[in-house]
């Protein structure tokens, strides 16, 4: 699958919406996509990295900034804004990687591609919630005591909730990617809607 540039900055728009839509909840109380945008950015932006993935950043560290304020508080003595704020962008990083992999081994809609976004998904889910939920549980004024049962205790009561809600928007993203690149084919090839006659 090549992408024209075009191609890229359309998919980076809709990525960016979705992360907006669901992170800034303007539109309802929706549960924050960003996991999955990253995830999904990885696989589609592989080669725009070193424009797509600060630009990620940087919008999910405005709304954030955005958010916060909006809500009457200061965003630097905020509870999430602990040193452990600025390892989101590590965590990001392996969604990112998990997608990019993902893509480098995607071979169409068959079984094994299947099987390969699943593995890539969670290994990468996982290694995104490790690093922030450690990286907050370890560094913020919040964890009052903290220690590796209290750690282990906190990520038991977290982990789920967060896979739920990845798993959720990478299913929605995938039935969304299937449809679009089988409308797509039927417009590169208009005979397939139609059945061909011999």
């Amino acid at each position: 699958m090549t992408l024209t540039r075009p191609q890229r900055i359309g998919i980076f728009i809709v990525l960016a919406l979705v992360m907006a839509g669901t992170r800034i909840n303007h539109f309802s109380a929706l549960p924050d996509a960003s996991w999955v945008v990253f995830f999904a950015a990885g696989f589609y932006l592989r080669g725009s990295m070193r424009w797509a993935f600060p630009a990620l950043i940087a919008l999910a560290v405005l709304l954030d900034f955005l958010v916060i304020n909006g809500q009457g508080l200061n965003f630097w003595s905020h509870y999430c804004v602990s040193p452990g704020y600025w390892f989101l962008a590590a965590a990001y990083a392996a969604m990112w990687l998990g997608g990019s992999l993902l893509r480098t081994q995607a071979s169409g809609p068959r079984l094994r591609t299947l099987g390969l976004l699943v593995l890539s998904f969670l290994v990468a889910e996982a290694l995104c919630f490790l690093i922030s939920n450690g990286s907050f549980y370890w560094t913020s004024a919040a964890v009052a005591s903290p220690s590796l049962a209290g750690w282990i205790e906190n990520m038991g009561d977290w982990y789920l909730p967060y896979l739920r809600t990845s798993a959720m928007y990478l299913c929605i993203g995938t039935g969304v990617h299937i449809i679009a690149a089988r409308w797509l084919n039927l417009l590169a090839d208009p005979a397939q809607i139609h059945g061909q006659r011999g």
